[in-house]
């Protein structure tokens, strides 16, 4: 049974969230918040297993609490709901933590796939998505200043063997598994397995934060 928590400010959204995940046999609310305050405290009340998050909410923001519920280290995952696929906020929510992200008027059953997909540890952004939302707004990343020096290289990389480093590359660059497969020659199994040790070895949570990552150590330049 996949435990949920509904945070959104807006009561109609609740109640029609609550409806359709109640409906599903695998599936149950533990609790509502109207606001990220309120989520933080429910998370750490309940421990659901997912955490269905707007961003858009009084006092606290959706990607400020999930920035906090990641940084407890609760194995609760986040799934950021928005009103636009590419949404502003949406970029600054992955870097926060969350595992994802779907927009309001998405069909009934892509939320529901969404939710056991981050339940299960996966991530529900299509890797095309990905590079196109990082790509939009990449300009969020700071600014590196001058070096005086040659830059050093991010420690995050310096365990990955070339083979996960290239594959890494791919993976922020939107290359699906079958892709990665297909064109390093590669049984789709073994591709799984590099990215499973990339994701342990580099402590990113999922595809999308090793995305992220692919792009905060410059493996991976903006299109």
């Amino acid at each position: 049974m996949t435990t949920v928590l509904i945070a959104d400010d807006q009561p109609m959204q609740r109640f029609g969230f609550r409806m359709l995940l109640e409906s599903q046999d695998d599936m149950t609310v533990v609790g509502e918040a109207s606001s990220g305050t309120e989520a933080i405290r429910l998370v750490d009340h309940y421990h659901p297993d997912v955490v269905l998050m707007d961003i858009r909410m009084p006092g606290l923001d959706g990607i400020e609490a999930t920035r906090r519920i990641v940084t407890t280290g609760a194995r609760t995952r986040i799934l950021i709901v928005t009103t636009f696929d590419l949404d502003e906020y949406a970029y600054e929510g992955l870097r926060a933590g969350a595992s994802g992200f779907l927009v309001k008027d998405a069909q009934p059953e892509e939320l529901l796939a969404g939710i056991r997909a981050v339940a299960s540890g996966d991530a529900v952004v299509a890797p095309s998505l990905t590079r196109r939302l990082l790509d939009a707004y990449i300009q969020h990343l700071p600014q590196p200043t001058t070096p005086s020096a040659p830059p050093q290289e991010d420690p995050r990389l310096s365990s990955l063997t070339e083979r996960e480093r290239e594959i890494l590359t791919v993976v922020g660059q939107g290359w699906t598994n079958t892709e990665i497969a297909a064109r390093l020659h590669l049984a789709e199994s073994t591709v799984k397995t590099h990215i499973g040790r990339i994701l342990a070895k580099t402590g990113a949570r999922d595809r999308v934060q090793a995305v992220i990552l692919a792009y905060d150590t410059q493996l991976v330049a903006p299109a």
